[in-house]
């Protein structure tokens, strides 16, 4: 196991370690061990600590086909590294609990910046991202591979406020969705379809959180996190800062309107005032 020493200029006492700022070259499985006395002792290394950097800015994006983050066990996968320039020189990477970290060359097949997995199986899931060789990286996708018979397709990618969230569940060997499905957000049960689907038609932060969904004979599927980002300045995120700002006009209104009064009535005599001098100005000439 290759481990690589930070460097001291963030070290804390009493054992913290900063990085600030935070940005997505951070990504990266972390471990600390103890150190004392002259010469130096040390203690074990810790459990391994996946940390993982997200940001909006991420320079290529980690493309999943079935676009989906659970998937059955002896279903074939692609993984690819797109951005909308250039996407050579992209490797497509995991993290497992049992492999660590290790390049797609180990475990899939390899075609330029894209990884092909024939056959899946449970110790396939882990965290996935893509990185160059300069050490950037794609936001990671979490992906789940199960043996059980049930499974939830949820987006791969976080989800903008405003827009529509769609969840299924889907079947093993059954091509169609269209069975009755309990779905769960955290543990508690939010709707009961007997289309196998249910949509949040606009999505908010508070809908963050793990989902998934059960079949009352098939039984239920692993939990997936489905995050929610803030719409930018063009999004749909506007009407509501309108909203907020109507909404501060009219608390602030009978100060605001007594100012507005004021400033106008001062207005007017200073152009009234004005006048006056104009006309003298005239007469006097």
């Amino acid at each position: 196991m290759h481990v690589e020493l930070l460097s001291d200029s963030s070290r804390g006492s009493g054992g913290n370690y900063t990085l600030s700022p935070a940005a997505l070259k951070h990504t990266g499985v972390y471990m600390c061990r103890g150190e004392r006395g002259e010469p130096s002792l040390h203690t074990q290394y810790s459990n391994p600590q996946p940390l993982w950097i997200t940001g909006e800015s991420a320079p290529v994006s980690l493309i999943i086909n079935p676009n989906r983050t659970q998937h059955f066990t002896t279903d074939s996968l692609s993984l690819s590294c797109e951005d909308q320039s250039n996407s050579t020189g992209w490797t497509v990477r995991r993290y497992t609990h049992s492999e660590r970290v290790l390049d797609c060359s180990w475990w899939g097949s390899v075609t330029g910046s894209t990884c092909k997995i024939s056959f899946l199986s449970t110790s396939y899931t882990g965290v996935y991202w893509c990185e160059s060789e300069s050490g950037e990286n794609s936001n990671p996708v979490n992906i789940t591979v199960h043996d059980g018979d049930v499974i939830l397709e949820s987006p791969v990618h976080p989800v903008t406020e405003g827009h529509p969230l769609t969840l299924r569940c889907l079947y093993r060997f059954t091509k169609s969705s269209n069975l009755r499905a309990d779905f769960y957000k955290d543990g508690s049960v939010l709707q009961t379809q007997t289309t196998g689907e249910m949509i949040i038609y606009n999505v908010s932060k508070s809908d963050e959180g793990f989902y998934h969904c059960k079949h009352p004979e098939r039984g239920e599927s692993p939990k997936s996190w489905v995050s929610v980002r803030a719409s930018g300045p063009s999004g749909v995120e506007a009407p509501f800062s309108v909203l907020m700002l109507i909404m501060s006009v009219v608390t602030a209104s009978p100060y605001l309107l007594v100012t507005i009064i004021l400033l106008v009535k001062c207005y007017r005599a200073r152009a009234h005032t004005d006048e006056e001098r104009i006309e003298n100005a005239v007469i006097e000439e």
